[in-house]
């Protein structure tokens, strides 16, 4: 096999983990082989200290298979001591930096991290990058050990850059599909949520299908329009952008498509949509179909129902405080803006959040969120 060939299976088997999360073991193994590492681990979440994190999704994978074990002991017994990660979280975006660099001298013969949890992982020589996500959150992602010698590459390395793009876009999409509980749907189910735009269109480019939401967004003008079968955004600068991201996810003349996100401006009174344009292909458990080659999901910040805080108070056995950041939380406010909000710091709404995961046996805002939703009565097919 090339070293293009796995590049490529690594890029796909991402895709397809982007909707259904039993495929992640394959696609971490594959980015290890297309790497040539021992492991990769990712993280994500938001935060900006130890006591301010919320994770919202962690994966310790070591050559394809979960170690859970070292997960548990990293974040139960390491995470709070490991010095390196106010420096990784204040590196730049997309920076590919050695995890040698993250510890200082007197850290690298004291750090219990750096001397008894990274050479048990096979992490003591790995790379690290941090990377904006959705919503003010960071991902994390490291790549373990080489397995040929000690050295980086500059094949190994140019790979790893060349596969950020693709993970930035596997949480995007994984974020937007469990803010509308979409996650394992198959396709022609994710037509059936509603607050979301969803968007399928097919080799060509064409409208193959799309839900209630998305058909009242393009008749409505919110920044997009059907012309002749094709979807378009009304202002030219974002057209253009549009027709690019459907050019990279539906390549010509085939090969692997790319996904990729933008804005997109409606009319001055009317707020702007992101758009989340991604190739697929038959999900696990479905009649492959040539037809549907990519979807888009189209977000509007103001298309979910309000949810009631003293329903969610007294449903979930919350207090009032707990019951408002849940509703809020569900209504798609960040954390940012639930503490301006309520009047309460960031940290204050972080531990709030902690109490509410706690009360609920969760772990995960994904987890919480569709629960929230459906006390609503918001199960994701209304209008």
């Amino acid at each position: 096999m090339t070293r293009r060939d796995a590049f490529d299976r690594a890029v796909a088997a991402l895709q397809e983990a982007a909707f259904d999360d039993d495929r992640w073991p394959e696609a971490a193994g594959l980015i290890d082989e297309a790497c040539r590492i021992k492991g990769n681990t990712l993280t994500y979440g938001s935060g900006a200290s130890h006591d301010d994190m919320v994770i919202y999704l962690a994966r310790l994978y070591f050559r394809g298979e979960r170690s859970e074990e070292i997960e548990r002991r990293y974040f139960d017994d390491y995470y709070r001591q490991d010095e390196c990660l106010p420096r990784l979280r204040a590196l730049p975006d997309c920076r590919l930096t050695h995890i040698s660099d993250l510890y200082t001298a007197e850290e690298k013969t004291s750090s219990a991290v750096y001397n008894e949890i990274l050479p048990q992982s096979d992490m003591q020589n790995s790379l690290r990058v941090r990377m904006d996500g959705p919503k003010g959150s960071r991902i994390v992602w490291s790549f373990g050990d080489p397995t040929e010698g000690d050295v980086w590459s500059f094949d190994q390395t140019d790979t790893i850059e060349r596969l950020l793009p693709h993970l930035r876009q596997f949480v995007r999409i994984r974020q937007v599909l469990a803010d509308m509980d979409g996650l394992k749907a198959s396709l022609a189910a994710l037509l059936d949520r509603g607050a979301t735009g969803v968007i399928q269109l097919d080799r060509r480019g064409r409208i193959v299908a799309m839900n209630d939401r998305a058909l009242h967004m393009l008749k409505s003008q919110e920044g997009l329009f059907d012309q002749g079968g094709f979807l378009c955004a009304h202002a030219a600068a974002d057209n253009e952008k549009l027709q690019e991201l459907l050019s990279r996810a539906l390549p010509r003349f085939g090969g692997r498509g790319a996904g990729g996100s933008m804005v997109v401006n409606g009319r001055p009174a009317l707020p702007r949509a992101v758009l989340h344009v991604t190739p697929v292909g038959p999900l696990r458990g479905e009649v492959p179909s040539w037809n549907v080659a990519a979807l888009v999901l189209a977000v509007d910040p103001y298309g979910r129902l309000p949810v009631d805080p003293a329903l969610v108070e007294a449903a979930l056995g919350l207090t009032p405080a707990e019951g408002r950041v849940a509703a809020l939380l569900a209504e798609g406010k960040t954390v940012r803006e639930i503490a301006a909000a309520t009047g309460r710091s960031e940290h204050t709404i972080r531990w709030h959040i902690r109490q509410i995961f706690e009360k609920q046996g969760l772990t995960r805002i994904g987890q919480l969120v569709p629960l929230v939703r459906s006390l609503a009565g918001d199960s994701g097919t209304g209008p």
